[in-house]
């Protein structure tokens, strides 16, 4: 037999078992009527031989079937019922990948478009399963939900119970969240019903609004309002009661005037301080997103601001040292603005300091930049490190993140004595950002603190083409 048929042979075997019951049945007529068992027996074999080419044939011609099936072929015999049921099939095959591959076409496109909006987006299935996550809903949630029960997502009874209501009454609903993980985060979560998708692809789409800046900044604007109230309302309390007391019991007592009018110009003196400083920090605000276009030569700056301190470092018996390279380069900056920045550093030294102590003013290049300063990937920025050091009780660790907080003090009390507004570090912070700088703060408790400023260079003058 041909190797074609090779597969056919245990068909044949099949057939010449399936014969067997026919032989027995021959042989028993054989000896009844007397015929001879070889004629029997030839005749089975020809008949089985028969039977088994028959459903080799059919066999080959199913195997051919099947091949033209799967490669969408159409037989040789165009007449043939056969080859009508292949076209059939290989056309119904052709419109299943066909609409398979639009199905994957259009999963795709919703899920680019999803991931297109900016807004965190997450449709729910009828049973209440994350059907589909967008990639701002996976940035702000910190992992890809898609799958998961919306309980394990968003553990909030208030926003279950909207979520339940919505897939059941087909109202759009709207509560606020707290998320805790993988940040702390004030969510707006709006669930709108979704009638038009099919239940699996999702029955309502919830929408994730971020509202922490916002919350931030009305949290931020009412501890300044109060802040404020209360910084203004102490001096003002002090100097209204010295009035009364002048115009009444005072009235002829010249020591007391003369005492109460000293007073009365300490606090006066303190609220024009808080005033300039607020004036000056809500002008820094307002052009913090300016870039400064001047240039500043650092030493002469540090010599000026050094010169108008130096009052304040004879009084409390201190000293003031630069400690910086006559040809360092200029930097980027407001005049105005950076010496501020000096200004309320060094002040803050004097301010904090021992009695008979040095304020060490050091600036260099900084080869080594912390990483919060600002510049674009790849790049070395090139910067100059001012460092101010005193010589004071220093600052506990965990006082260090809060220090350039609006208003906030370590020690109240003696911040006031020493006429500080609680503003000046603030002022610093928002002054450097403007000009694309940090500041780092390190302090050693008994020892004293250091204050550095980072600022980046100018560029490089451009040669003269004259």
């Amino acid at each position: 037999m041909p190797n074609s048929d090779v597969s056919a042979r245990p068909l044949v075997l099949a057939a010449l078992a399936l014969a067997l019951p026919f032989l027995v049945a021959m042989l028993a007529l054989a000896a009844i009527e007397g015929i001879g068992i070889g004629a029997i027996v030839a005749t089975w074999i020809a008949g089985s031989l028969a039977m088994a080419a028959i459903v080799a044939r059919h066999l080959r011609q199913l195997r051919a079937l099947r091949r033209q099936i799967e490669l969408g072929e159409r037989p040789s015999e165009p007449d043939s019922i056969l080859a009508d049921l292949v076209e059939a099939a290989a056309r119904l095959a052709r419109e299943n990948q066909e609409l398979e591959a639009r199905a994957v076409a259009s999963a795709r496109a919703r899920e680019a478009m999803l991931d297109a909006v900016p807004e965190p987006v997450l449709l729910l299935a009828r049973d209440g399963r994350v059907a589909v996550v967008n990639q701002a809903a996976r940035d702000l949630l910190g992992i890809d939900c898609a799958g998961r029960d919306l309980a394990e997502v968003l553990r909030y009874p208030q926003v279950l119970q909207a979520a339940s209501a919505v897939l059941v009454d087909g109202r759009a609903r709207a509560v606020e969240a707290a998320l805790v993980a993988p940040a702390p985060r004030n969510l707006d979560v709006r669930i709108a019903p979704l009638p038009g998708l099919a239940p699996e692809d999702g029955a309502a789409l919830v929408m994730l609004g971020d509202l922490t800046a916002i919350r931030r900044a009305e949290r931020t604007r009412a501890d300044f309002i109060a802040n404020v109230s209360h910084e203004l309302r102490t001096p003002l309390a002090s100097i209204i009661g010295f009035i009364e007391t002048l115009r009444g019991p005072a009235q002829d007592d010249a020591p007391a005037r003369a005492q109460f009018l000293e007073i009365m110009d300490q606090q006066a003196q303190r609220m024009a301080r808080l005033v300039a400083d607020l004036l000056s920090l809500a002008r820094i605000e307002q052009n913090e997103h300016t870039p400064p276009t001047g240039r500043i030569a650092i030493l002469p700056l540090l010599g000026t601001v050094k010169d108008a301190l130096a009052p304040a470092a004879q009084r409390r018996d201190m000293a003031i040292a630069i400690d910086a390279a006559p040809d360092l380069p200029d930097i980027a900056g407001e005049t105005d603005e950076v010496a501020q920045v000096f200004q309320n550093l060094i002040d803050n030294a004097l301010k904090y300091g021992r009695t008979g102590t040095t304020v060490t003013v050091r600036a260099s290049i900084a080869d080594d930049p912390p990483p919060a300063f600002p510049h674009p990937p790849g790049t070395r920025p090139r910067v100059l490190a001012v460092a101010v050091r005193d010589v004071s009780a220093g600052i506990a660790p965990e006082y260090l993140p809060r220090l350039t907080e609006r208003f906030y003090r370590i020690d109240v009390a003696r911040s006031r004595d020493a006429g500080g507004t609680g503003l000046g570090l603030a002022i610093v912070k928002h002054i450097l950002g403007r000009h694309r700088g940090t500041l780092t703060i390190e302090s050693e408790v008994g020892r004293g603190s250091t204050f550095t400023a980072y600022l980046p260079l100018a560029p490089d003058k451009k040669p003269s083409t004259s």
